[in-house]
């Protein structure tokens, strides 16, 4: 359950199905959530709305997660979303692409929603105590 309030969960994924589960799991644990099926629509729902996190694949059309993420770095800095990479991208060096690129965490699919869901709520609670 998110802390507080209802967390804005933005999701983003060019895989429909996936992002029909997200939504389902995401809302019935109290997350407010929108999504995007592609880079450039997520970043046009990002500024439209300040979600709290923000989850990206890296491989979408018309702009890669990583682009998105660096994007929202450069507009907001001071809003600190947790950005989250779910992505099939595997190897360190990927890894480490995403964490350059303004991730807060890379994750491979197949990721557990249990464990998504624990990765957004520990850090959430971290950044609320931090504040």
């Amino acid at each position: 359950m998110p802390i507080g309030n209802a967390a804005r969960l933005l999701i983003a994924d060019d895989d429909l199905n996936l992002l029909d589960a997200y939504v389902l799991f995401f809302n019935e644990h109290g997350y407010q959530t929108r999504t995007a099926g592609d880079g450039v629509e997520a970043l046009a729902q990002y500024c439209a709305w300040w979600p709290d996190a923000v989850i990206l694949d890296i491989q979408m059309p018309r702009m890669n997660g990583r682009a998105v993420a660096r994007e929202i770095r450069r507009v907001q800095p001071a809003h600190c979303p947790l950005l989250v990479a779910v992505t099939s991208l595997s190897s360190l060096s990927e890894q480490a692409e995403s964490s350059q690129s303004g991730f807060d965490y890379h994750l491979v699919k197949p990721v557990a929603l249990p464990i998504l869901l624990a990765t957004i709520t520990s850090s959430r609670a971290w950044r609320a105590s931090d504040a």
